[in-house]
């Protein structure tokens, strides 16, 4: 997902973007299979070595649309399992997902998720969320990194303990000192760079199992 911003014009950087999308095998594996985004085979590359979802769990995605992430939680969690979506940005319906529009930082959007769980917990927490791209690097990595505060934030308020955690991070400017607060509230911190995942992208994937709850945690906004 990224945050809604005006189209860009047509430089010689988009026609290559086009381009590398064209030629891309995830992309085409993607369309074949009605998958909504690339990104789908990361989430299943990850999927294959952590076996981070598990039938009857309850899902968030943060940042969900177009909702490729929500895609293959659905099937991975079963009949009995539960996945919020959350954007601010709208997304077409997915069988066995409830979308929340809305921004997940605002208590009102929380507060509405709350009440969609109906007293269950939250066993798992997924996003694949980015900022809009500036082209300054400086500037990039601070939204980025933004973001992933705010998804840190969202997890303290919602997932029960010993929950899991899987994250997109931008290396750059303050992104070891974010995966070390991660380390501070989880039992096991991992990092993952999934072959989906282009290889001259900064982006890894930040796994944080066994959540640990602050003192006398509780749903109070």
């Amino acid at each position: 997902m990224r945050t809604g911003s005006k189209p860009r014009s047509k430089t010689k950087s988009s026609g290559r973007w086009l381009e590398r999308q064209h030629s891309d095998p995830y992309v085409q594996q993607a369309k074949a299979l009605g998958y909504r985004s690339r990104a789908a085979y990361k989430l299943q590359e990850i999927q294959e070595k952590d076996k981070i979802f598990a039938k009857g769990m309850t899902v968030v995605d943060l940042g969900a649309a177009p909702g490729g992430w929500s895609q293959m939680a659905v099937k991975y969690i079963g009949q009995t399992g539960s996945v919020y979506a959350l954007d601010i940005l709208p997304m077409e319906p997915i069988n066995g997902v409830d979308i929340v529009i809305g921004d997940f930082q605002l208590r009102e959007v929380i507060e509405e998720l709350i009440t969609k769980l109906k007293g269950n917990t939250v066993d798992l927490v997924i996003s694949d969320i980015a900022p809009n791209i500036s082209g300054i690097a400086a500037v990039d990595q601070a939204r980025s990194l933004q973001l992933a505060e705010g998804v840190f934030s969202f997890v303290e308020r919602v997932l029960v303990k010993d929950g899991v955690l899987l994250i997109k991070l931008f290396q750059g400017a303050g992104s070891e000192e974010y995966i070390a607060s991660l380390k501070g509230r989880f039992n096991q911190v991992v990092i993952r760079k999934p072959k989906a995942s282009r290889a001259e992208s900064r982006e890894v994937y930040v796994l944080a199992k066994g959540f640990i709850p602050a003192f006398n945690k509780g749903h109070t906004f």
